[in-house]
């Protein structure tokens, strides 16, 4: 272990920044001891401020950049270092795909436990901007902006951690800054999601302002305006905007679907969700159609998926479709093999391969999500899809009745949440002896610390492939195949 150098936090130091760690961190090392720098890129030369000390390591943000590193680039958003929708907007694309690729490595290196793992080059995205189908934007009568006048946007000046709330009697409408929920970014351009997107978020909030609608606020339980949601479809075009509120007030939705419409042609449907529950969430419990059918449609393959306001669906469309074709070659299927796809939500994997098996079984915890997984079978006219609801430990271990309706699976496909699988699942699978296993993962930390358990008994990892799902961030897709002996 390397000493402490004695650093104080608010101390500025000067660090050469030297690697890329998890969550977009950048690394640099004083004296030995191991600085996290937010703000930084690996070859950089800094000044930067000691935010947090510990024992082993210390965080800082940079102050100013001595030396710029050959990776950075110019951010191309204005917002770029208060909203935290792009964390790497000011490296190069290229770089980003390297440090992505070498995160999968060391995960399984570090915490799997495979000392030379197989990692195919990492699938980049041809759109490295305006590639989101779905962007969640949130209303707020409070702005935050920075303290201090803008000058370099890698400064600390630009940092959301230093802003100042600014009281107003406006309405703002954009994305919340980093780690605080208080703190909204009043958006002016977005490069996210489309051109089009960007202007129905500033008719919403003029017209908002024009009205002088109220603000949900949790604190009182009252106000109106909580979110605005828009869903495009990439090979429909298909465009849906959804007005989250905490009241009904249909002529006044009525009004504003007429006028969005008028001003921004396209516009298929919108959607009136009513959240009169004090979660800051962007469901509710009702979803009243105001024009349109209150759904769009989006293709994966040769499949069309049924898309409502509270659905899930991937929102990179055209890299969801490279993530599905590496989870199809990976599993080797052939005509005759039943599936069973763990953690199958909206049914999205079971429908992309279900024409190259006999039979798919699709398990799956939320009843929301079975319902719409049958919908998008029957819209596909799917018949060998069969979707279980309940909860996967429950299903693989004390609730396994079901499976005696079902052939003995040939492939498990695997999709969990972020937080990997239960250590009772993992045991489950590993009892029932799947010849192959295709696990599908958007955390290679937790993805690999599965695959350690796989691993411990009968299983042998194969191959990884990363797949990039959203440049200028540090989230990476991977997908793993496991084998029988």
């Amino acid at each position: 272990m390397n000493p402490d150098p004695g650093l104080e936090r608010g101390a500025v130091v000067r660090l050469e920044v030297t690697g890329a760690a998890f969550e977009g961190k950048a690394v640099a090392r004083l004296e030995g001891f191991v600085v996290f720098v937010e703000g930084a890129v690996p070859g950089d030369i800094v000044n930067a401020r000691i935010v947090r000390k510990k024992k082993q390591f210390a965080e800082a943000r940079v102050v100013e950049v001595l030396q710029h590193s050959p990776h950075r680039v110019s951010p191309r958003c204005k917002h770029f270092g208060v909203c935290g929708g792009c964390k790497w907007q000011h490296v190069d694309y290229t770089s980003q795909l390297q440090w992505k690729q070498q995160h999968v490595l060391e995960s399984f290196q570090h915490i799997g436990g495979f000392e030379q793992p197989d990692v195919l080059p990492i699938i980049g995205a041809d759109e490295i901007y305006f590639y989101r189908n779905k962007m969640e934007f949130s209303f707020s009568d409070l702005q935050w902006l920075p303290d201090g006048p803008a000058a370099d946007p890698q400064s600390e000046i630009h940092n959301p951690h230093s802003a100042i709330r600014i009281p107003q009697s406006e309405i703002f409408l954009g994305l919340h800054v980093p780690q605080r929920y208080d703190k909204l970014l009043d958006l002016e351009e977005c490069f996210l999601q489309s051109e089009v997107s960007t202007k129905i978020l500033h008719f919403t909030r003029e017209f908002a302002r024009r009205e002088n609608l109220p603000v949900y606020s949790s604190k009182t339980d009252s106000g109106y305006l909580r979110f605005l949601v828009i869903r495009q479809s990439r090979r429909t075009d298909e465009l849906m905007v959804n007005f989250v509120t905490f009241e009904d007030r249909p002529e006044l939705v009525r009004e504003y679907a007429a006028e969005l419409s008028s001003a921004i042609p396209g516009i298929t449907t919108v959607v009136n969700t009513i959240n009169s529950r004090k979660a800051q969430i962007a469901y509710g419990e009702k979803e009243n159609v105001v024009t349109g059918k209150g759904v769009i449609h989006e293709m994966l393959g040769n499949r069309q998926f049924s898309i409502s306001a509270g659905s899930f669906f991937q929102t990179n469309t055209r890299q969801a479709e490279r993530l599905y074709e590496v989870a199809r070659t990976f599993a080797g299927f052939r005509k005759g093999d039943t599936v069973f796809d763990l953690y199958s939500g909206t049914g999205t994997i079971a429908l992309f391969v279900a024409d190259a098996v006999s039979h798919v079984v699709g398990i799956e915890s939320v009843e929301s999500a079975v319902r719409d997984a049958e919908r998008n079978a029957r819209l596909n006219g799917v018949e060998n899809c069969s979707f279980v609801m309940g909860d996967l430990k429950e299903k693989l271990t004390r609730e396994s009745e079901w499976m005696k309706s079902y052939p003995r699976p040939d492939v498990l496909i695997i999709d969990p949440p972020r937080s990997g699988m239960h250590p009772d699942v993992v045991d489950a699978i590993v009892k029932l002896g799947v010849p192959r296993i295709v696990y599908v993962s958007c955390n290679p930390a937790t993805q690999a610390r599965d695959a350690k358990m796989l691993c411990s008994s009968r299983y042998t990892l194969r191959k990884l492939q990363p797949v990039d799902m959203f440049p200028h961030t540090y989230h990476i897709e991977n997908v793993a195949l496991f084998e029988v002996g």
